[in-house]
């Protein structure tokens, strides 16, 4: 059977005019952020390793700080953020915020009601947390492909570090402060040892995130090695001494402690891994040489 032509033409018309309301509809991909504002040390490391400089409004107030920032040199190239309060942020008018889930609330509720878009960094204990952070915040700035490089590189340091200790025996180890609190499971000290052939004595026992150290059971966990940070100050070990919790730990008596760079310990960004690096170097030498 024949189809008469003007009936081909209409459907190819409909079909056409389908289409185009189809794509009419679809919703455009969001225009990559171009005034951005970062409100913490973490945040100011993912920007400045993925932003383009002219997309960079301001970083946080402790960005150009050597103790706390792996990128400090970096970020002094840029304006500062006096306080970490809305007022402070909204004068550099961003189009984005990036925050984290330990910004205060009324910060965040204000930033909102302004109609600043945001992005909440919630999750951080994991590499995976910093793959995923790094990601999204690729995306909003139209950086998806600096994003993967980024998350590329970082896989393979930690690959390579993974194949210096294989078969190592882990060291016993313990986050100390003159602060009442030890790191357990589910956080960024967890996972410094989780790659850097170490066991964590109070992830072992149990304990969950940051919380009270549990002075009647330090010495059964028998801590072979004490990991603190060096913002702690170069008379750590003797103030230690004066801590009842810490004063009869073997390893403490030996003067078994590993201080390391305090952007480092803390990091909640791809940097943890000069961290787990460093800690690998200090527990198992014989691997680096």
């Amino acid at each position: 059977m024949t189809v008469p032509l003007p009936h081909v033409c209409r459907a190819s018309l409909l079909a056409w005019t389908f289409l185009f309301c189809a794509l009419a509809a679809a919703p455009a991909a969001p225009s990559p952020a171009q005034r951005v504002v970062s409100q913490t040390v973490g945040t100011d490391e993912l920007l400045l390793d993925l932003a383009d400089p002219a997309q960079i409004a301001a970083l946080s107030h402790l960005g150009r700080e050597p103790a706390f920032s792996q990128e400090a040199s970096e970020a002094a190239a840029y304006p500062m953020l006096k306080s970490i309060d809305a007022e402070s942020v909204m004068r550099f008018r961003p189009d984005l915020v990036l925050v984290a889930s330990y910004t205060e609330a009324p910060t965040l509720a204000l930033l909102r009601r302004a109609g600043v878009k945001l992005i909440v960094v919630e999750r951080f204990e994991s590499l995976e947390d910093v793959y995923a952070n790094i990601r999204t915040i690729g995306a909003a700035l139209g950086h998806t492909d600096r994003a993967e490089a980024l998350v590329l590189r970082t896989k393979q340091r930690v690959a390579e570090l993974a194949r210096k200790l294989e078969g190592v025996k882990p060291v016993r180890v313990l986050a100390v402060s003159t602060y009442p609190f030890t790191a357990g499971l589910h956080t960024t000290f967890q996972d410094l040892c989780d790659h850097a052939g170490a066991l964590n004595v109070a992830g072992e026992a149990g304990l969950v995130g940051h919380a009270s150290t549990p002075d009647e059971k330090l010495l059964t966990w028998n801590p072979e090695l004490l990991i603190a940070s060096d913002t702690e100050g170069s008379d750590l070990e003797a103030r230690l001494r004066q801590v009842p919790a810490y004063r009869h730990l073997p390893a403490l008596e030996a003067g078994r402690l590993v201080l390391l760079p305090g952007p480092l310990m803390a990091s909640v960004t791809h940097h943890r891994v000069e961290a787990f690096e460093a800690l690998a170097r200090k527990l198992h030498p014989e691997r680096f040489r």
